[in-house]
């Protein structure tokens, strides 16, 4: 995923009014699209967009432009949704959490109602208990807020902001009352571009130790996670690797951090959730370097890894802990910069041939019944390193683990916060940012109910992705999780394939069995004419490898 364009040193921000200094300051940080709906009290601030070079996409609801938003951050680098008040704000709340939690950095720009409306507290529409109430439900799901109200501080509070989103990488909040949206400030801002700098010295000594620990290990395990992507380190990570020779191993937040074709690569760590021999080479390490990665339940199996602190070198933007000795201020990139310089050496580790990877032979079965393992091998054969796979929530993701990506593919997936309905919006965010690249969804029945009509906005756009929806007429991972044939796990069906008459636009395919499959993918993959949607019928038990073994893990809790 691509790093952020860095801003100029400085600009001149003479006669520029809030609203006309905002949107250059996007365009400073890369920001060439951004998502939403328009309201009454963002009006002012959408025309000025319309006249500036940003590309305004309007979506079908607030959260489809959240989760546009958040996709198109992952690739590009920052993100940016536009919304009116309350209404539109709280509308996009579930997936600007799903931002925060996933460190996507996403700007969530909102109109609000005039400074001179609020005289007297009147009762205006889209009001919650004050004017201040949504600024406050955003204060604890970005990691920084402001409203510009105070046209002498209003310049600086958006390079604050904006600063802290690429940062941190993570969602920030501003809100606009539109009474400010035109006003010039009396001062002059030069704008300077903040250094993020770490405290060398610092950084030099954790090197040290790590080398050293590194250097006298007889088994290390590099595991890769989330923010490699987000801080753009991929060739800083493979360059240690490939110099140390040191297996890596990625978690489900990290997958495809590098080509899964690498021959220091091993698979996905996930704990017991995942495969067992992944899990017994990672947990038989004496040395464990983590790398931009988050222990989160999923990606640590469901709190089934076992993982000695002792044996641990754990670097994130967050923090930086070898063993039990903590170095502060020092960042994640410049911490494996000084590391790679160290130049350690421990014994080369041999990686099991289970691990290595190898083409899996696919053999079409044409009549034989469409099944989730199957369709994954089948999808093996066709994605190429100009590939984003996207993956929804329950098996759509459990299975997608089992992709094989090349040369860095694209894996897009709220694997972490798990919010269901992410991927058609995503994938309109994703070819939005990558136009040229193949956007594959995958996306249960039951996702796809939730926002699959953001279709639309991609049929209006003339974009081409595959749309995949695994049709076993409810959520089939709760069926896992929970035994009994529950009422509450049915949906009602729809003739998926038959929306692009809906929406005029795009192919429909309906497919039972591998043949059909096989046909349709193989016409979807050379059309680019329009999306097309592949509704693929599979039986209520069928479930991916990957999901069987959270449901024995997770059954007992639910």
């Amino acid at each position: 995923m691509s790093a952020m364009h860095a801003p100029p040193p400085s600009h001149s921000t003479a006669g520029l009014s809030i609203g006309e200094y905002l949107i250059q300051r996007l365009q400073d940080y890369g920001l060439r699209d951004l998502f939403g709906i328009p309201g009454d009290y963002v009006l002012t601030f959408y025309s000025m967009l319309e006249l500036s070079p940003i590309n305004v996409v309007g979506c079908t609801r607030e959260d489809c432009a959240g989760y546009a938003a958040d996709a198109y951050a992952r690739l590009n680098g920052l993100g940016a949704v536009c919304v009116t008040y309350c209404v539109g704000g709280l509308s996009v709340a579930n997936s600007i959490a799903g931002a925060f939690a996933e460190k996507s950095p996403v700007v969530v720009i909102s109109g609000a109602p005039g400074l001179n409306e609020r005289v007297n507290n009147p009762l205006l529409h889209h009001k919650i208990r004050d004017f201040r109430t949504q600024m406050e439900v955003f204060e604890r799901i970005c990691i920084e807020g402001t409203e510009l109200s105070d046209p002498s501080s209003a310049f600086r509070e958006i390079d604050r902001v904006l600063d802290a989103a690429t940062r941190f990488k993570r969602p920030v909040y501003i809100e606009i009352p539109r009474d400010m949206v035109n006003v010039v400030p009396p001062v002059n801002h030069p704008f300077q571009m903040p250094e993020m700098i770490s405290d060398m010295s610092a950084a030099a000594e954790a090197a040290d130790e790590a080398a050293t620990l590194i250097s006298n290990s007889q088994q290390p395990i590099i595991i890769a996670g989330v923010e490699i992507h987000r801080f753009g380190l991929q060739d800083k990570l493979l360059e240690l690797a490939e110099q140390t020779q040191i297996p890596i191993a990625a978690t489900l937040l990290g997958k495809s951090v590098i080509r899964e074709t690498h021959p220091l690569y091993i698979g996905l760590y996930e704990g017991a959730m995942g495969r067992a021999e992944v899990t017994q080479f990672v947990e038989d390490s004496d040395c464990l370097v983590l790398l931009g990665t988050f222990m989160t339940d999923l990606n640590l199996g469901i709190y089934t890894a076992n993982l000695d602190p002792a044996k641990c070198i754990y670097a994130t933007s967050e923090q930086l802990r070898i063993h039990h000795h903590h170095y502060h201020s020092v960042m994640l990139g410049a911490f494996i910069s000084e590391l790679t310089s160290r130049r350690p050496s421990p014994p080369q580790r041999i990686i099991p041939k289970t691990l290595q990877y190898s083409p899996i032979e696919y053999e079409l079965s044409k009549d034989a019944p469409i099944t989730i393992e199957r369709m994954i091998a089948r999808l093996n054969q066709q994605i190429d390193d100009r590939t984003i796979v996207i993956a929804d929530i329950g098996d759509s993701l459990f299975a997608a683990t089992e992709i094989i990506t090349h040369d860095r593919t694209d894996f897009i997936s709220p694997a972490y916060y798990t919010s269901m309905g992410f991927s058609v919006p995503a994938a309109l965010g994703a070819q939005v940012a990558r136009p040229d690249d193949r956007v594959l969804v995958l996306c249960g029945d039951g996702a796809f109910q939730m926002t699959g009509m953001e279709l639309s906005t991609i049929v209006r756009h003339g974009f081409s992705p595959i749309i995949i929806v695994l049709d076993n007429q409810g959520y089939g991972t709760e069926r896992m999780l929970h035994e009994g044939d529950w009422k509450y796990n049915e949906i009602h069906g729809w003739n998926y394939h038959k929306l692009p008459e809906v929406l005029r636009g795009g192919t429909g395919y309906e497919v039972r069995t591998e043949g059909e499959f096989d046909a349709a993918l193989t016409k979807a993959w050379a059309d680019r004419s329009g999306m097309s949607l592949l509704q693929v019928h599979i039986g209520l038990d069928d479930a991916s490898q990957p999901l069987r073994r959270l449901g024995e893990r997770l059954s007992h809790r639910v």
